[in-house]
């Protein structure tokens, strides 16, 4: 179960921290109104509140993330801009999530 909750919290933090600079981007990037940087200000800062709910110390935690962050931000691309992961995206994304495995849940 606490691997559940954990792994919950890389996934909820994923989104945020993507989905914050996503919005983020929308307005630098493409012209969107000024509450796309409001909304994802507010979004990325709530990102920073969730690492806070996992179990391990800060250095761990983040390491760990950026295991999940990865395959996230593939699944974004894939999912909202339309870009298919290719055979290189798949296995550097099953490669780090084995990273996000042993140092986040490898018995110590």
């Amino acid at each position: 179960m606490e691997f559940l909750k954990s792994m919950g919290y890389f996934i909820l933090a994923g989104l945020f921290e993507i989905g914050g600079g996503y919005l983020i981007w929308l307005w630098l990037r493409e012209g969107k109104g000024s509450s796309y940087a409001i909304v994802g200000a507010i979004i990325l800062t709530l990102y920073g509140v969730i690492p806070t709910l996992q179990p391990a110390n800060f250095g761990r935690v983040y390491a760990a993330y950026g295991g999940v962050f990865i395959v996230l931000s593939i699944l974004w691309g894939w999912g909202i801009d339309k870009v298919m992961p290719d055979k290189f995206d798949i296995i550097g994304g099953v490669i780090s999530l084995l990273g996000v495995l042993v140092i986040m849940y490898w018995p110590r």
